[in-house]
């Protein structure tokens, strides 16, 4: 295995039913992720409402973390910014608080080509002394990583590992194929339904966003992957595929990220790990029947 490895949830963001971050319950939630057996914890992500936060919330939730994780599990953080230099900032900042590793995407609202977003990661991995993890979510960036570049960034130690949220299945194997002599590179799966597979096809680890509600049986999925036990595999991971039914239960009513983010935070706030399911402004919270639907989901996979 390469440095980095096995499950890392991206950690969601619980806040105060007044909007303001909850450092209790963000406690809380790391101490429930590390008690999950979880690898590492990916701190700024989408999953943690990233882009709602102000710059001194962004601080408060890396600090807290850092306490509460107090260097049990690797801190890997996004440096989330729309261009390089913006980007090099922010990753210098996340470092002073303990950054263990950076996660970087290509940039957004500034688009730029396949030749400018390779400029944009080696000059990041120039300014910066940490691990630098590729983010590949074109759903934020508009741009797809391509799978060339990122080879030739891991082969050259500009990037140590690739987050692949894409979507494109395809794309992933073809990347788990073109990185297969670099064993150094670590390239972990965003899926949370089809992680055996990504596994069974030698992906390195997940970061599931489910993760922040059933960390333990991520756990159990990838160390039955690790034993070679694969049909204990397909049925841990059978049964966090009816877990993830509770990002449906909203059918349309909110937007998909209200729906998704709002479902692992109301969840854990019927398992009582947080305070309240509070979404950053705009995104409304779940409401009490979608609540009671989660609860039954939660109920049947023996969660509550």
């Amino acid at each position: 295995m390469p440095q980095f490895s096995g499950v890392i949830p991206p950690v969601v963001t619980p806040r105060h039913t007044d909007g303001s971050i909850d450092t209790d319950s963000l406690k809380n939630v790391t101490k429930h992720l590390l008690d999950g057996g979880v690898s590492g914890l990916f701190v700024l992500g989408s999953s943690a409402e990233v882009p709602y936060m102000t710059d001194a919330e962004r601080a408060l939730v890396v600090s807290t973390i850092a306490e509460a994780n107090a260097g049990a599990v690797p801190l890997i953080v996004g440096a989330n910014e729309q261009t390089t230099n913006r980007v090099i900032d922010e990753a210098r900042k996340v470092i002073d608080l303990g950054a263990d590793a950076i996660v970087v995407t290509s940039m957004y609202y500034a688009i730029g080509n396949a030749a400018e977003t390779e400029t944009h990661f080696r000059a990041v991995h120039a300014a910066v002394d940490k691990p630098i993890f590729a983010y590949d979510v074109p759903v934020r960036t508009h741009f797809k990583l391509p799978v060339d570049l990122l080879a030739r960034l891991g082969r050259d130690g500009v990037i140590t590992g690739v987050k692949d949220s894409s979507g494109d299945d395809v794309g992933f194997r073809q990347l788990l194929l073109a990185t297969k002599d670099n064993p150094g590179l670590s390239i972990f799966t965003g899926h949370e339904v089809v992680v055996d597979g990504a596994l069974l096809g030698g992906a390195h680890g997940v970061v599931p966003g489910l993760g922040n509600v059933d960390p333990a049986g991520y756990r159990r999925l990838f160390d039955a992957s690790q034993a070679g036990d694969w049909a204990g595999a397909r049925r841990e991971q059978d049964r966090l595929a009816d877990v993830f039914e509770i990002v449906f239960t909203p059918n349309g009513r909110v937007s998909g990220g209200a729906a998704g983010l709002g479902a692992f935070k109301t969840a854990l706030q019927i398992m009582g790990v947080i305070e309240s399911n509070t979404m950053s402004v705009p995104m409304p919270a779940l409401n009490d029947s979608e609540t009671a639907a989660i609860k039954l989901i939660l109920a049947r996979n023996g969660l509550v």
